[in-house]
């Protein structure tokens, strides 16, 4: 079954919500391609970056020295 296109009126709602919540758009944006990219492109070389990059990220958030 064909998806169905958006309505005038969910397209303009969901335009008011972007326009509402900028950050929280932005935020979902940037995680939906970061997973996208991981899933899809990511290299054994890249993997092993972002689990570096992870790590430090969580021993900041974890209130770590680093």
């Amino acid at each position: 079954m064909a998806k169905q296109p958006y309505t005038e009126a969910r397209k303009r709602a969901n335009q008011k919500w972007d326009a509402a919540h900028k950050e929280r758009a932005r935020y979902i944006s940037r995680r939906s391609q970061a997973r996208g990219f991981i899933r899809n492109f990511a290299t054994m070389e890249d993997l092993q970056e972002l689990q570096e990059l992870i790590k430090e990220r969580q021993d900041f958030l974890n209130g770590g020295t680093d």
